[in-house]
């Protein structure tokens, strides 16, 4: 059984995932490039995978051992206990990293590790194969884990609408853990285009798990324990409560976000109206809460110029109508969030968003 996992975590977002899973009762926690070591065996790895909502994959640290050459290698990969973590009928395909060490041609290490597992195991080699060893050999240590995950983790299984420029499930939720959001508050979302953020906060709000409805690579490992996931997937029901509000100006998006949100079981929770920013109005009947948006920037969607005029409509309807509501605001563009007029101060680190890095603005109208 594996005694170590690692949490993988988009770029920028360690420190969150590191601090959600200490409150999900994770131990063991050591913050390192690229996300955090949890100390743990199966049962806590089933749990990372079906309630950790800022973690892209769980990687399942199964042998460690040095390796000179190809030889040795091949002769340690044999040693490595397959059969406790992998099945014979289960098709496997392994992927390799080699960073300063003597073995340095990935693909031949690759090579050897998937002959020992088939000449001892017996389990086949495919190209397509769900399951996935990863083999990491840097300073001669090669370190081999199972991804446990299968897809990245941000495909919670509801989200078929995604619009022209898509947040991820696992961003939406990181930023909203960094806006302080905890359930208990109102969230506006006035471009909301597939409603990912209203999404993950009404599932958060409603104590609905963010892998409740996919599958994962390790209920094809060997050691799955199909009756003991299941006790841990039951999740209260509480009473749906409106506090959740998106717009847009897209009809599309609308009818789009909707969807996902029914798909998701949180229709209940959240509202989607198409409207322009020029007419978005603090919704009647609840308290002050979070306006998140994530702007088009100009990079991906509409030109930079004329997203001058937008972004200061949007930070004067914040001003006027939304005092005592607090701001988040996604953009890698300094210069279009000083148009809003509003006070917005940067959260650091930077956050990697499809290959762009972006910032969190933070502040409240004023």
């Amino acid at each position: 059984m594996p005694e170590t996992f690692f949490l993988v975590a988009a770029p920028g977002l360690d420190e969150t995932l590191a601090a959600e899973a200490r409150a999900a009762g994770f131990n063991g926690l050591t913050l390192v490039p690229g996300g955090v070591e949890v100390a743990g065996g199966w049962p806590e790895i089933w749990r990372a995978n079906l309630t950790l909502r800022t973690a892209t994959r769980v990687l399942a640290r199964v042998a460690e051992f040095r390796a000179m050459h190809r030889a040795q290698l091949d002769k340690r990969a044999r040693k490595v206990d397959w059969a406790s973590v992998l099945r014979p009928d289960m098709p496997v395909r392994v992927e390799t990293t080699c960073r300063k060490s003597k073995i340095y041609h990935a693909k031949a290490a690759t090579q050897r590790i998937e002959r020992a597992i088939a000449e001892t195991l017996g389990a086949p080699i495919a190209a397509d194969a769900a399951i996935v060893v990863k083999a990491r050999i840097e300073d001669d240590l090669c370190t081999i884990s199972l991804d446990s995950s299968g897809e990245s983790l941000h495909k919670r299984g509801h989200k078929t609408f995604t619009g022209k420029a898509p947040m991820r499930e696992t961003h939406a939720a990181a930023i909203l853990r960094m806006l302080g959001f905890d359930g208990t508050q109102a969230v506006v979302d006035p471009m909301c285009g597939s409603g990912t953020f209203l999404i993950e906060a009404a599932e958060i709000a409603a104590g609905l798990l963010p892998g409740r409805d996919r599958d994962f690579a390790f209920q094809k490992l060997a050691a799955f324990d199909a009756q003991a996931f299941a006790k841990m997937k039951t999740t209260p029901q509480p009473d749906a409560q409106l506090r959740f509000f998106g717009s847009d100006r897209d009809q599309g998006a609308i009818q789009g976000a909707t969807a996902n949100a029914q798909r998701a079981g949180v229709a209940e929770w959240c509202r989607f109206t198409r409207l322009p920013v020029s007419e978005l109005t603090a919704p009647e009947g609840v308290a002050p809460g979070l306006v998140v948006i994530n702007p088009p920037w100009g990079a991906r969607i509409g030109d930079r110029k004329m997203l001058f005029a937008l972004y200061g409509a949007l930070g004067q309807v914040l001003a006027q109508r939304f005092q005592g509501w607090a701001i988040g605001l996604v953009s890698p563009d300094a210069g279009l969030v000083k148009a809003t007029g509003l006070t917005l101060s940067a959260t650091e680190p930077a956050i990697d968003l499809g290959g762009t890095r972006v910032t969190l603005w933070r502040g409240v109208p004023g």
